[in-house]
């Protein structure tokens, strides 16, 4: 692996952390002023239509992930690139380096006005992450890390909680738009939340394993999200000393959880924590 990330100047984890978090802070800055520009162009009637929430949402993130691979085909000409509105490739040459972009991650809370959410980017090889920025638009705060280098928030180094029992832990979580899945994770959380120090839906995924990096929460479980949901995220985590579980491919092995859960937590919280869920029927969701 190291050979690979040799043969090209430029592709180890620090150089590639930089140039994600340079391109997720040019693309919060764009995010903020196309919601602006947006709203102002809808009059009172408009904003209380669904269509025009969509318009907002639909503007932002096209024009924030052209912004990214613009940026990407300058810097990386070589790499692949996967997003969540205009796809790409979803299973790159071996050895090719891949960028995983969500434009807007959080667009409930980015039309309704609230700051909770972001631009998520990272960068992996072979399935193995290698550095990954997430940027909070509203509030300028930076999310990154790199690969055996640590994780940071706006260059101060991150520590996932050291709390152990899950009767005192604040743990995040997400429910998907698909109303029969809603259904069962609203389940879950019921069948969980006696045994749970309190509970949070934040509505931004990245956010939420960034949350888990800086201790903020102590751990964090959704099941449903995509490769741009969770790429950078989930690093930023881990570099924090988190323990991460990534949803799997085909032909893993059942371990508990399904195919689509990811989860993550401070280590001293991570086992008796994903025992409660799989105890739970996580696995079902």
């Amino acid at each position: 692996m190291d050979d690979v990330l040799d043969s090209v100047p430029g592709s180890e984890p620090p150089a590639l952390e930089k140039i994600a978090v340079e391109i997720a802070r040019e693309t919060a800055a764009l995010a903020l002023a196309v919601r602006d520009r947006v709203v102002g162009d809808l009059s009172v009637a408009d904003l209380a239509t669904k269509s025009s929430a969509t318009d907002v949402v639909t503007a932002g993130d096209r024009e924030c992930e052209a912004l990214v691979r613009e940026r990407l085909a300058e810097l990386r000409p070589q790499d692949a690139v996967l997003g969540e509105e205009e796809g790409g490739d979803d299973e790159p040459e071996p050895g090719r380096l891949r960028w995983v972009v969500d434009p807007i991650d959080g667009t409930v809370n980015y039309t309704h006005g609230l700051p909770w959410f972001s631009v998520s980017l990272g960068v992996e090889v072979d399935g193995r992450a290698l550095a990954g920025a997430v940027v909070e638009p509203v509030s300028g705060r930076v999310w990154s890390a790199a690969a055996g280098h640590g994780a940071r928030l706006d260059a101060r180094p991150l520590r996932a909680s050291a709390l152990d029992r899950p009767g005192i832990a604040v743990v995040g979580t997400g429910l998907a738009y698909d109303p029969a899945r809603r259904e069962r994770q609203a389940a879950l959380i019921a069948r969980v939340a006696s045994s749970i120090g309190d509970i949070r839906r934040q509505g931004c995924a990245s956010l939420d394993l960034c949350s888990v990096a800086a201790g903020w929460i102590d751990g964090f479980f959704e099941h449903g999200l995509k490769p741009w949901d969770w790429c950078a995220g989930a690093l930023i985590a881990e570099e924090a000393g988190a323990v991460v579980r990534r949803p799997t491919g085909p032909g893993v092995p059942d371990d508990g959880w399904g195919a689509e859960a990811t989860f993550a937590a401070g280590p001293a919280l991570a086992g008796p924590l994903a025992e409660l869920l799989r105890g739970a029927g996580a696995a079902g969701l």
